[in-house]
């Protein structure tokens, strides 16, 4: 063994008690080690993480690790540091002087990973900083998040380009679980590459089956997956009210759940994931917004009560299931008006031009960002309580802050912990004479003053415990006096809190100067379209493994079914019931034609008459039992119907009736 393989082996065993790798994730390492750039496509739960962590461990240096996820970075810090490694994180829920210290303690200290927010690499202290640091590795995680064509651009993410000019000779390894063939080359080339070079870990998930259910009785077939697998389970909706009422329903049914969305207070929201990570609660029933940063590998079975709007997004939700190697379910519920319903959401969520600069007029005019003002700065904002008082859909606004975000003018972050903010409303002189009129308040503004900069011109993130520390006060006190200067119009005061924030990249523009390039939208929205068409495709695709599919769409190559999706399934049950048919049928001479109505075997409308005895009624759901073509299915069914066998029911049903022609079920 090289000395190279055995600091890598040696870090693994000393740092994460592992004694090998999974597939391509030591070649990836490898890569890393022999100061190659590489781009690593793995899945969701693939073990990302260690493919940059092993080498660091494994040599001198620290790691920079990009990623736009705050609640990630918090979480992965907090791992490594479980495990005596040094990490830290920097990001907007910092204050100034926090990040000053982390960024000291990485250029002096032994920090061996500093995981940094895409926006932070623009700030002077970073610059400054990150040319003095010893860094052996940047690892770009998200990284389709650079490409415009990609599902979640992030223009902040184009500055990973300057970033790597301030560290010339150190390799960059981007990772990511959802990249087609045209985002990996896009990114290669805004990272930089100094040559293409792409591993691919299997995107087949052998231990998940994937299903497709299209019903209009949802809950029906929830609560069949919730009593059938036993274990715990994430059921994603659409909207807020949606996981309140599916949790409440399932409650009713005895099954403990939860709802969990951005509605809740951050207290309540910790309280019902902690809830549900210690088993206390069976299943989490949330929005998208769930899910990041948690790593519970004994999750049986994802539903998804509505389609999403991409498989990339279907890809990583669904693959928070069965990440511990044994069998867990992905199920997919289909309705009839599902498709059209989001096809209007997403025109609602591409709004006109104009409609996208009078949000922006709004949206600064909430924040009291005055035209030429604001570049740089950053404000808590709660799009639910802008579109609540501006009665907007919050759509049609999300998908505009997404737009300008794209074209660069601002950032919104996830939601995150975000410090106490003040701003000093009156001058230096009225701040004096008050500070000889009220000794209680003296000791506190003096120490504001001697702490934090530039509190006279823009809210300033500021820390009351080192506040406390500082001025001989208890944090408590601290926060009353801090009320106590807002009551008296001393200062604004913004109480620490969870939001989401929003960057202003540029000053605020005029309306008449703010550009959106309109090939640009409409490219973006033909792409995000076809995204969609895809998965569609899949919710309706009746005849290939569903597996394959996903590998195929992510650019895999030889892909083999699964055998444990709904396709595969039905294609087995069908093999059998043809056996067992062709076993109970009177012997033929070798000459004789087996008897055929049409195109279609007798078997297939004895099949669908099984799938009627069993309570299978809707043609949706009978169809995916047959696993055939789809004309074969419909003749059958239209010979049934001509025959009397079978009847619809008002409800678009299938029922056998009493009076027609016996057919029994194959046996």
């Amino acid at each position: 063994m090289e000395p190279r393989d055995e600091r890598i082996y040696e870090a693994l065993r000393r740092w994460w008690g592992f004694t090998s790798f999974r597939p391509v994730q030591e070649e990836i390492i490898r890569a890393a080690m022999a100061g190659r750039d590489t781009l690593a496509l793995m899945p969701t739960g693939g073990g990302k993480s260690l493919t940059y962590q092993v080498p660091t461990m494994a040599r001198e240096g620290l790691c920079i690790v990009i990623t736009p996820l705050i609640a990630l970075m918090k979480d992965q810090v907090d791992r490594l540091r479980a495990r005596g490694i040094s990490a830290v994180a920097i990001h907007s829920g910092l204050s100034p002087r926090q990040i000053d210290i982390a960024l000291d303690n990485c250029v002096y200290g032994d920090v061996k990973f500093l995981y940094v927010a895409p926006e932070r690499l623009a700030t002077e202290a970073f610059r400054l900083r990150v040319v003095r640091m010893n860094v052996s590795l940047l690892a770009v995680d998200e990284a389709h998040c650079i490409s415009q064509w990609g599902y979640d651009f992030r223009p902040s993410y184009l500055r990973i380009a300057e970033l790597r000019e301030r560290l010339p000779g150190v390799p960059v390894l981007a990772l990511t679980a959802s990249a087609t063939e045209l985002v990996a080359e896009d990114i290669m080339h805004h990272l930089k590459f100094a040559e293409p070079h792409i591993l691919r870990s299997s995107f087949a998930r052998p231990n998940l089956s994937y299903s497709v259910r299209h019903t209009d009785d949802k809950n029906g077939q929830l609560l069949r997956i919730a009593r059938n697998v036993p274990g715990s389970g994430i059921v994603y909706m659409r909207t807020r009210e949606g996981t309140e009422q599916i949790a409440d329903m399932l409650r009713q049914e005895g099954i403990p759940a939860t709802a969990y969305h951005g509605g809740l207070g951050y207290a309540e929201r910790s309280l019902r994931q902690e809830e549900w990570l210690q088993g206390k609660v069976r299943v989490m029933v949330a929005t998208n917004a769930f899910g990041m940063g948690i790593d519970k590998p004994d999750v049986r079975f994802v539903v998804h009560y509505a389609m999403c709007d991409s498989l990339e997004s279907y890809y990583q939700e669904a693959g928070r299931a069965g990440r511990d190697g044994k069998r867990a379910y992905a199920l997919l519920l289909v309705a009839a008006d599902d498709r059209d319903r989001i096809v209007r959401r997403l025109e609602k969520e591409f709004p006109p031009l104009e409609q996208i600069k009078e949000i922006y007029e709004r949206v600064c005019s909430y924040l009291n960002i005055g035209i030429g003002d604001g570049g740089g700065a950053s404000f808590l904002f709660n799009i639910h309580e802008f579109c609540a008082r501006e009665h907007l859909y919050s759509g049609t606004v999300a998908g505009a802050l997404k737009l300008l975000q794209q074209n660069g003018y601002l950032t919104l972050t996830d939601a995150q912990d975000n410090p106490a903010r003040i701003l000093f409303c009156v001058s230096r002189d009225e701040l004096y004479r008050l500070r000889v009129k009220r000794d209680d308040l003296d000791p506190l503004i003096r120490t504001i003053l001697r702490l934090y900069n530039g509190v006279f011109t823009e809210f300033r993130a500021i820390d009351e415990g080192e506040l406390a520390a500082w001025s001989g006060y208890t944090p408590e006190r601290v926060r009353e006096l801090l009320k106590l200067l807002w009551q008296l119009r001393v200062i604004r005061y913004i109480p620490s809190n969870r939001s989401p924030i929003l960057f202003m990249n540029e000053e605020r523009l005029p309306r008449k100067d703010l550009y959106i390039a309109p090939e640009t939208y409409l490219h973006r929205q033909q792409l995000m379209r076809e995204r969609f068409d895809h998965m569609i495709a899949y919710a309706m695709n009746e005849e290939r493994c569903r597996s394959e599919v996903l590998e195929t769409y992510f650019g895999g190559g030889e892909t083999t079914p699964c055998g444990v999706c709904d396709i595969c399934l039905a294609r087995k049950k069908a093999a059998r019931l043809a056996v067992r048919s062709d076993e109970a049928k009177p012997r033929r001479s070798p000459d004789a034609t087996p008897h055929r109505v049409g195109n279609a075997p007798v078997d297939l409308e004895s099949r669908i008459l099984e799938c009627l005895e069993r309570g299978i009624t809707d043609p949706r759901q009978i169809a995916a039992e047959m696993a055939c073509p789809p004309e074969r299915y419909a003749e059958a069914i239209r010979r049934l119907l001509d025959s009397g066998t079978v009847r619809t029911t008002s409800g678009g049903r299938l029922e056998r009736t009493a009076e027609g022609p016996a057919a029994a079920p194959a046996k």
